[in-house]
C-alpha cells in the first residue's frame, strides 16, 4: 500500500533510533565516562536512555502495526502530532545544549529534522 510508505519511513527512524540510543554505552564509552558522575545521574541518564528507546520501539510498532488508525482517527493524529512536536523540539534542543561544530553532530540535526518531517507527512496525506 503506497499510502503506508510514509509510516514505514517512521517506524524505519524510530527503530534506527532506538538502536541508535541501545549503542550508547560503546559509542560514548559510558561505562567510564558514567564513572565520573555520581550514582544518581549515571542511573538516571542509563534509565532515561532505555525509557527513550523503548519509545522509539513503541511508536516504531506503531506505525507498521496501525497505519490507518494513525492517519484516519483523533488519536492516531494526536500521536503522529506529538511526534513532530518531539523531533522539533529535540532539534532546538541540540541548538541550546549541544553546540557542536561537528559534521556528526550536523547530521544528527538533520535526521532531527527528517523525524519531524516524516511524522508530519502522514498528517497532510491523511
Amino acid at each position: 500500500m503506497a499510502s503506508d510508505v510514509p509510516l514505514l519511513l517512521c517506524a524505519l527512524h524510530s527503530f534506527g533510533f532506538a538502536a541508535f540510543h541501545l549503542a550508547f554505552w560503546k559509542l560514548f564509552g559510558w561505562k567510564r565516562e558514567l564513572a565520573r558522575v555520581g550514582l544518581a545521574t549515571r542511573a538516571i541518564t542509563q534509565i532515561l536512555n532505555l525509557r527513550l528507546a523503548y519509545v522509539f520501539l513503541g511508536v516504531g510498532t506503531l506505525c507498521l502495526l496501525f497505519p490507518a488508525e494513525l492517519r484516519g482517527t483523533p488519536l492516531g493524529r494526536a500521536l503522529l502530532w506529538f511526534m513532530v512536536v518531539f523531533w522539533a523540539g529535540r532539534t532546538v534542543e541540540q541548538f541550546v545544549f549541544l553546540r557542536v561544530n561537528h559534521a556528526a553532530v550536523h547530521g544528527l540535526t538533520a535526521l532531527f529534522v527528517l523525524g519531524s518531517l516524516l511524522f508530519a507527512l502522514p498528517l497532510w496525506r491523511a
